[in-house]
């Protein structure tokens, strides 16, 4: 029997056998595709930044070489089944070497682009081979209209599954890396299955096929098997410090770094603390405005900083009855609340029986929210992406504003108006254009960040000049505080554009300004 003509029996067993193990095929492939993209897309955006810049641009190329590859399939017609089955298993390697080679890419600096367009566009091509591939492979068992609508179908019904699996299943219990290993072996299934039912059909070269595949799954196996030694030592060349926890989470990954005294904390890469000097950073953050506050602060209402570290510095104010912690991820929150160096830096603050922690994002819970709080702090991390721009947003600061007593104050941090000026001066246009009566720019230096900006907001004029401590401090004096809210002139106001959801303007300002220093 040939390979050209499978079986033109379509209600033989062997006919359905076939033609069942082409429906498979396409389920998977289907399956494939989508996790492919949405890991690369995924890993790019938190290596980069911008995700809706990095997600368009994989979708645009993923297309491009999809089209690509379903062109050039018209031009393959011998040992079409056997074509396909190398170009499956390909696919495979390619599919799951794509992350781990991503993340070693991204410590050689320069290597990290081209090894994402390569693997986009590589992995684009196949996949454009599989359906026209399948197509083919299909019409000896089926008409052509009902060829076509079962394989289209099975791929969406595919698709669809891997669209719910990644974010609910894929990213919190296995992460971009694992998750790339995963489905390439599972794509890889699609060569091993139809190597064994079409066996009969393809005779010669069995043996070498079942070589190449043995040999390319084992090389996926032994990297599954290895992933977290590797990722151990992926950490170990993008930290410089001892890595002491390492956690990816549904939104995030995690890495607590030591050296000496010096603990560290990363998101995503992105330095979030250290020990040596965050005090500096919580110090103007909570008692610069405390400071200027003519009442006493009741209910607070924390954004972010799931550490706990602003929340030690606010329980150091007797007068404070009620704290609400707001913070996306549940994994910092237990970071901060059982892991010794974290809970012992911000003195276990998160179990003051004064704490309220809300596991939810900052949009959400205002939308649901109907209390009033007298004091309410931003500490959430640099907009350095799309999903984290639209926190610092004219409706979210407008959203905000309404959630404030008459006589509240609102602070944020807003990054470095040295290294970001554009982005620092146009978050503090975006809150004044918010509604805030009143907004005052201040900064201090962070010598793990740098020059560091903050914007404190209210309805009433403050006043600057006669600040009053009310607690013990290691870094703010008195008559230290109105200084921070002198800038030099190379820091001067900037006439910058509003931030909304609309146009995200921050986002690319903050890059800009962030990027011109990272050469």
């Amino acid at each position: 029997m040939s390979e050209q003509a499978i079986d033109t029996l379509p209600q033989s067993p062997l006919a359905r056998k076939h033609s069942l193990t082409i429906i498979y095929a396409a389920f998977i492939a289907g399956l494939c595709s989508i996790i492919y993209e949405l890991l690369i897309a995924t890993t790019v955006s938190y290596f980069l930044g911008d995700s809706v810049k990095y997600f368009s641009l994989t979708i645009g190329m993923y297309m491009a070489a999809m089209g690509m590859g379903s062109f050039v399939s018209k031009y393959i017609e011998r040992d079409l089944l056997r074509k396909f089955i190398i170009a499956e298993l390909w696919l495979g390697v390619l599919g799951g070497m794509s992350i781990p080679v991503l993340y070693f890419a991204f410590t050689l600096g320069n290597a990290f682009v081209p090894c994402y367009i390569f693997f986009t566009l590589s992995i684009g091509f196949l996949i454009g081979l599989e359906i026209p591939f399948l197509t083919r492979l299909m019409e000896e068992y089926k008409q052509l209209q009902f060829n076509i609508a079962n394989i289209l179908s099975v791929d969406y019904l595919g698709a669809l599954i891997a669209t719910v699996s990644f974010p609910f299943i894929l990213l919190p219990f296995f992460g971009v890396y694992q998750s790339s290993l995963l489905f390439g072996l599972v794509n890889m299934s699609i060569g091993v299955v139809m190597l064994w039912m079409f066996s009969d059909v393809l005779q010669q070269g069995v043996a070498k096929l079942k070589m190449m595949t043995t040999m390319l799954s084992g090389i996926l196996v032994l990297m599954m098997v290895c992933s977290a030694s590797l990722l151990s030592f992926w950490d170990s060349r993008l930290y410089d410090d001892r890595i002491v926890f390492s956690e990816q989470t549904r939104y995030q990954r995690i890495v607590l770094t030591k050296h000496r005294d010096d603990i560290r904390l990363f998101l995503n890469g992105n330095l979030q603390f250290s020990s040596l000097d965050e005090y500096r950073y919580h110090e103007s953050l909570v008692h610069v405005p405390l400071s200027l506050h003519a009442k006493p602060v009741r209910r607070v209402l924390l954004l972010g900083a799931g550490d706990g570290l602003a929340v030690r510095e606010l329980l150091k104010y007797p007068f404070i009855e009620e704290i609400v912690l707001v913070d996306l991820d549940k994994e910092i929150i237990k970071l901060a609340k059982e892991n010794p160096y974290v809970s012992d830096l911000n003195q276990h603050s998160l179990s003051s029986s004064k704490v309220k922690v809300v596991i939810s994002d900052a949009f959400s819970y205002l939308n649901q929210n109907e209390k009033l709080f007298d004091f309410i702090i931003s500490d959430l991390p640099d907009p350095n992406n799309q999903e984290l721009a639209r926190l610092y947003s004219k409706q979210f600061y407008r959203l905000l504003r309404h959630h404030l007593s008459e006589d509240g104050l609102f602070v944020t941090q807003a990054t470095s108006p040295y290294f970001a000026p554009k982005a620092f001066w146009s978050i503090q246009k975006t809150i004044a254009a918010a509604g805030f009566d009143y907004t005052y720019p201040y900064h201090a230096l962070i010598p793990s960040f740098g020059d560091w900006g903050f914007v404190l907001a209210g309805s009433q004029t403050l006043d600057l000049a006669h600040p009053v401590l009310q607690v013990d401090t290691t870094y703010l004096q008195q008559h230290h505080v109105p200084s921070l809210f002198v800038f030099s002139k190379d820091m001067a106001a900037h006439d910058e554009a509003v931030n909304t959801l609309d146009r995200p303007v921050l986002l690319e300002y903050y890059l800009q300004g962030w990027n011109s220093y990272a050469r």
